[in-house]
């Protein structure tokens, strides 16, 4: 996933944070680099599944290794919101949980609304996970007639024009643009126009918003040519000429 900025604003866009009582008392952490809070996301899926199995306390090193980085980072990381484990103890997951939970922004519910239930938008919006985390898909919208006024996951489908009159009175946070590229820029300056500050771009396109919204976009097609470039590094790694000589 990727950051579409839009129009220019700042590179380094500062997260926010609450004290914390470690053991050397209340302090207040610095502000908390983008990255960090990518890895954060991760490390409280860790944390929520290891509370799930009644786990109380974790080592630096096993949550390290469950979130697929070097124990380093997640303390670096784990420093930047005012948190230090306790020296042969660990970190007590429930109070983390929280902590990074407030630090994200998860200590309250998000509406959410989604524009475009093609084939990928019917997906999302029929994924139970996103309200199981506190991101409920409370409006949906399109603009195809076949699509308008059908239901899915208990939403109805309305109509395009209705994105400001709706995600105002439903209280929208964020938005999630999944249409064609050609409808994208539309669709995100009817969300921004509602009020939505915060939005998640799937259509093949780079959005232009106002310096105070937030984008984030996924581009599947991009991910999987990174990927490709890995397959053949490793590919032409190993690779052989015709006398069997290999070079790396």
């Amino acid at each position: 996933m990727t950051v579409d900025r839009g129009v220019p604003r700042p590179v380094a866009r500062a997260t926010p944070t609450t004290p914390d009582a470690g053991p050397e008392g209340p302090r207040r952490p610095g502000r908390v680099p983008e990255a960090t809070v990518a890895r954060l996301a991760v490390y409280l899926r860790v944390l929520t599944e290891m509370l799930e199995r009644g786990v109380r306390t974790v080592s630096s090193d096993v949550l390290a290794a469950a979130a697929g980085v070097n124990a380093a980072k997640l303390r670096k990381d784990l420093s930047h919101i005012g948190s230090s484990g306790v020296r042969g103890v660990g970190y007590d997951v429930p109070r983390l949980t929280a902590q990074v939970e407030s630090v994200l922004g998860l200590t309250r519910s998000h509406a959410v609304a989604l524009v475009g239930v093609g084939n990928l938008g019917h997906a999302l919006a029929g994924y139970g996970g996103f309200a199981a985390r506190g991101f409920g898909v409370t409006a949906l919208f399109d603009v195809d007639p076949a699509l308008v006024g059908t239901t899915i996951a208990g939403v109805e489908v309305l109509d395009v024009a209705e994105i400001p009159r709706v995600c105002r009175e439903r209280g929208v946070t964020i938005g999630v643009v999944a249409t064609p590229a050609a409808a994208a820029q539309h669709v995100c300056d009817a969300l921004v126009g509602a009020g939505v500050q915060s939005i998640l771009n799937f259509a093949p396109t780079v959005l232009a918003v106002p310096a105070d919204v937030e984008v984030r976009k996924v581009d599947l097609a991009v991910e999987m040519q990174i990927l490709a470039f890995h397959v053949s590094r490793r590919h032409d790694g190993v690779a052989g000429d015709a006398t069997g000589k290999v070079f790396r």
